[in-house]
């Protein structure tokens, strides 16, 4: 019997995902470098307030929006994951595919699968993202 449970709890361990890959972004990225100097002046908190998406390693936050990264598979032959994620915002859940690659030390790009239904959405998730260095994540 106790065999048998053992291995249920080690096929329910194996069968979680994985909450990140061990190198995985670090840091707080912003959509430009002056929001980054702002961040700086001000705080993140203000610059979140002010509608803007901040990136870290657990996913996108803005004032009324968030996507929580829950699965991060790395890529073996360049500097890139795959990332599946919930995203969040008031009364409208949903799922959401990314590509994560590190453009530079500072740069990252992201590309959701997610269509834009509508032009005033942007660029949904996708774009780029610059490293605010010093900065801890909300």
């Amino acid at each position: 019997m106790g065999l048998r449970n053992s291995l249920c709890v080690s096929m329910l361990f194996a069968a979680s995902p994985a909450l990140a890959a061990d190198d995985f972004i670090e840091g707080v990225y912003v959509k430009s470098e002056e929001l980054c100097a702002q961040a700086r002046k001000d705080t993140l908190q203000t610059l979140i307030d002010a509608g803007n998406i901040v990136l870290s390693a657990h996913g996108l936050q803005g004032v009324e929006y968030n996507c929580e990264f829950l699965q991060i598979s790395k890529a073996t032959r360049s500097p890139s994951w795959a990332v599946t994620a919930i995203c969040q915002e008031p009364g409208y859940v949903f799922p959401d595919v990314l590509s994560v690659t590190q453009m530079s030390p500072t740069q990252i790009d992201l590309v959701s699968v997610r269509p834009i239904e509508d032009e005033s959405e942007a660029s949904g998730n996708s774009g780029s993202y610059y490293l605010c260095e010093g900065m801890a994540p909300p």
